[in-house]
């Protein structure tokens, strides 16, 4: 959805999968972040009273750090999900498997790798939704078995986390203070 507001309101560019060019028109995020909370927040912050909010812009911002901080804070709201999951499950989570059409930005997805501190693997097939009610409803006639959706499934990247520890904590720890400041805005 952010990057939907920044195609079609903002008007950054035309085709989402412009975005991944232009954030790479900058190195880094330039010391701003960008929390999407265009219809407040969702799990695991739970706020309905937040809204979208946008820190660290200097007179310096430019369009590519704002759309670099948007894809980045998809990827910083997976993680907060990510460890949800590891703390809900006790069960440390090692690889995540993506799709869909955010699944085609190579930046996007090496950054929730160093983020995340995971394996990121993003499959052949991006659009798998359809994919996975097809299979579904395979098996559930006896079309197939779990083992031919299971061998059915091909990795064509996998994304590993290069990103030094210290970035990494820096990073997150704006993220989870812009997150604060937009918890309960607007009441």
């Amino acid at each position: 959805a952010v990057i939907q507001w920044l195609r079609d309101e903002m008007e950054f560019f035309v085709e989402a999968s412009d975005s991944e060019a232009l954030a790479e028109a900058s190195s880094d995020n330039g010391g701003v972040y960008f929390v999407p909370a265009l219809t407040g927040l969702g799990a695991p912050h739970w706020d309905a009273n937040a809204r979208g909010s946008i820190f660290g812009i200097t007179r310096g911002t430019t369009k590519a750090h704002l759309t670099r901080a948007a894809l980045e804070s998809i990827c910083f709201q997976v993680n907060d999900l990510l460890k949800c999951m590891d703390q809900d499950t006790e069960l440390p989570i090692s690889t995540l498997r993506v799709d869909g059409g955010a699944a085609g930005n190579h930046l996007l997805l090496q950054f929730q790798s160093d983020i995340s501190g995971i394996k990121v693997h993003r499959p052949v097939t991006l659009e798998s939704t359809s994919l996975g009610v097809t299979f579904l409803a395979g098996l559930g006639i006896g079309l197939w078995d779990m083992d031919f959706i299971t061998n059915h499934w091909q990795m064509d990247e996998e994304f590993n986390p290069v990103q030094e520890k210290e970035v990494v904590a820096h990073l997150l720890s704006q993220w989870d203070e812009a997150v604060k400041r937009t918890i309960g805005w607007h009441e």
